[in-house]
């Protein structure tokens, strides 16, 4: 076997279901807030855009995906972000859901034959970009994002001999768990690293469309690149996904646009890779994309349950609304496993412990004293949910 499999970590759920080994929950309905499972419904156009593409079944697909899909994904690109341009024949590949993409993307990307490579990753963190450095045959390092720094990304931390060694960084904006949105300024000093380094920005943005002000969007790594003048978006690739957005997660249907010499070498990576879209899925993908009012009334689901909870728990957990997703970075009176095994018990409430989604790293686990609770139930349960916590912490 691939010995680098030996360097793996346990999953977050994997070291959930251990924590909570023995347990037995209090006697209420489970409402599970600690997995970011979109349930709200998935909208009825992509279901009849299946059901009229079944055909599609029979036909082998390409890897790089049909000429429609790219094109309505570029188009999309265009509209969201205030792109004057992009070419969907060399800046836009479907893939199956970000998180494969963001995996093996690694993968391609990665020289293990220079000296000890490095990956620089948020902390905390989704586990996918670790897992994807190590069996790369990279070292994962971390750059902590605490409450001090403002959910920011402290550069000073790695050295320049670090940074010489660094060849991909990922980035995720809204981040999973905080949900912070990286500035205009942010993108600017990272965009400056990359240039005298000479590394790779991936840049995860499966949350984009989860945000409250509908007059303010998040920022997009493409759009802060055409704003600084980085028209053809240089040692940039962004990821992107319908889960989140349309309630589609089993779709598994997503795509990754940028720098078009680098998606060259993704579009050969992929070819071997064995991961083309169905036909069927990318049709699906065509009408979900091309619609914006299943979009809009899913952020007003989740606009009314930030504006119903964060009142609730901001005076026993501190929370604040983040700057867009679907999480509650939550703080805790003492240990985050310790709290979330209690709350299980009493109230049959599930989130994931932040040290989880973290790693020791320049003295500390910055997931430490937090909980990610995912607001991804109806209204009526993380309501209700929340009542609970509230009646247990006090």
């Amino acid at each position: 076997m691939n010995p680098l499999l030996d360097h793996l970590h346990p999953y977050p759920f994997e070291k959930l279901r251990g924590l909570f080994a023995g347990v037995k929950p209090a006697d209420l309905p489970a409402i599970r807030l600690s997995i970011g499972e979109p349930q709200h419904a998935t909208p009825e156009l992509v279901f009849r855009a299946m059901s009229e593409s079944f055909s599609g079944l029979a036909i082998y697909p390409t890897t790089a995906g049909t000429d429609a899909l790219r094109q309505t994904i570029a188009s999309w690109l265009q509209r969201r972000y205030a792109l004057p341009k992009i070419d969907w024949a060399t800046q836009v590949l479907p893939v199956n859901g970000s998180r494969e993409a963001l995996f093996s993307f690694a993968q391609a990307v990665i020289d293990a034959s220079q000296p000890a490579p490095l990956v620089v990753c948020p902390n905390p963190f989704y586990q996918i970009y670790e897992g994807a450095a190590l069996l790369a045959g990279a070292q994962p390092v971390f750059l902590n994002q605490t409450p001090e720094n403002g959910f920011g990304f402290d550069f000073d931390s790695l050295s320049s001999a670090e940074w010489n060694r660094v060849q991909l960084m990922f980035v995720c904006s809204p981040g999973n768990p905080t949900g912070r949105v990286l500035s205009l300024d942010d993108w600017r000093e990272l965009f400056a690293l990359s240039d005298k380094y000479g590394f790779v920005i991936a840049a995860d943005e499966c949350y984009s469309e989860i945000y409250f002000d509908e007059a303010n969007p998040p920022l997009g790594a493409l759009e802060a690149a055409r704003q600084l003048g980085r028209e053809d978006f240089p040692r940039l690739v962004v990821f992107s996904s319908l889960s989140k957005r349309s309630n589609v997660p089993g779709l598994r249907s997503g795509f990754v646009a940028g720098d078009a010499k680098i998606l060259a070498d993704f579009l050969k990576y992929r070819t071997y890779h064995g991961c083309a879209m169905s036909v069927t899925v990318q049709q699906a993908s065509i009408a979900a994309w091309n619609d914006e009012a299943h979009v809009l009334a899913n952020r007003d689901l989740y606009r009314a349950k930030f504006h119903a909870l964060v009142p609730m728990l901001a005076p026993v957990l501190g929370v604040v609304r983040p700057d867009a997703g679907f999480y509650l970075w939550a703080r805790t009176a003492g240990d985050d496993a310790i709290f979330a095994r209690d709350l299980l018990a009493a109230t049959n409430v599930t989130v994931l412990p932040g040290q989880y989604l973290a790693r020791e790293a320049h003295g500390r686990n910055p997931g430490q004293g937090f909980i990610r609770i995912a607001l991804v139930a109806s209204e009526q349960e993380c309501l209700a949910a929340a009542q609970r916590i509230v009646d247990h912490l006090q």
